[in-house]
């Protein structure tokens, strides 16, 4: 199989460095030696494993791009940078013709699928990476579709934790509520409670203090009004790794959707690529 070559773009950040630690362990890709990043970061240079990455500011991109093509002709953008830098992050890559994984959440999110809808390349675009995840999603999904309603009468309670540097509520917390909306349920987004004190994650949630830098742990509960019946719905991940296979499996579709031209979808999600796995 001939080698994928990917840009990693957010580092020197947290999940940009596990996606760029395991891709160079795998044989089915060759890591270009950049990746965009924001223009408070300090440094111009950072070091993952056994690679430089150099550290590419918004005010040089648009410069730089142009010799990075010019040795890599095709590659595929894995975007884990920050909210704020979504959509201008998803404008770049349809103007330089970059198809890309956007791992990052936040940002405008219908706007940022009319910029890919607009453009000629395709993108993967997903509030979470980890494929269980992904598959419980889809059950949900599947579940508001088939039993709308089936959940009216009770309430809605969402707890999220995760690391004190997330600065967005969980694109998968948010994905949810509106499965539940469907069900039947008057649950607000902005009434998700976002945990990120590491001393109440912690000591009141029992999180591993060893992941209290990388970790998102999920509870749902659901409460029928007189009380006489709760169901909860939990995920809990502990640290990063779980998001590296979603996203290279996204990597290798975009790959295959890149060749099939006659495609003419643009935007697609994880559950299109779970169901092309």
């Amino acid at each position: 199989m001939e080698k994928i070559p990917v840009m990693i773009n957010g580092l020197p950040g947290n999940v940009a460095k596990t996606m760029a630690s395991a891709a160079i362990a795998d044989e089915r890709f060759t890591i270009i030696p950049y990746s965009l990043t924001g223009a408070d970061v300090p440094d111009n240079m950072t070091n993952i494993e056994t690679m430089d990455f150099t550290l590419v500011k918004p005010d040089t991109r648009n410069e730089k791009i142009k010799d990075i093509l010019s040795l890599y002709p095709f590659f595929i953008a894995i975007d884990y940078t920050h909210p704020t830098a979504v959509n201008s992050n998803a404008e770049f890559y349809v103007q330089n013709n970059i198809p890309f994984v956007m791992g990052t959440t936040g940002g405008d999110r219908e706007k940022l699928e009319q910029t890919v809808n607009l453009g000629s390349i395709p993108a993967v675009i997903a509030p979470n990476m980890a494929k269980q995840i992904v598959g419980f999603q889809a059950m949900m999904a599947y579940g508001a579709r088939t039993f709308p309603d089936l959940f009216k009468g009770f309430s809605l309670t969402v707890k999220e934790s995760h690391q004190q540097s997330k600065a967005d509520t969980s694109g998968t917390a948010r994905a949810m509520v509106g499965y539940f909306n469907d069900l039947g349920v008057d649950f607000k987004v902005e009434d998700i409670q976002k945990i990120r004190a590491p001393e109440i994650q912690e000591k009141e949630w029992n999180i591993p203090r060893e992941h209290l830098s990388g970790h998102g742990w999920h509870t749902y509960t659901l409460t029928a009004d007189d009380g006489s019946s709760l169901f909860e719905f939990t995920h809990n991940i502990n640290g990063r790794d779980i998001y590296a296979s979603g996203t290279f499996d996204a990597v290798i579709f975009l790959k295959e959707k890149r060749l099939a031209r006659e495609n003419k979808k643009r935007v697609f999600t994880m559950i299109d690529v779970l169901n092309q796995a």
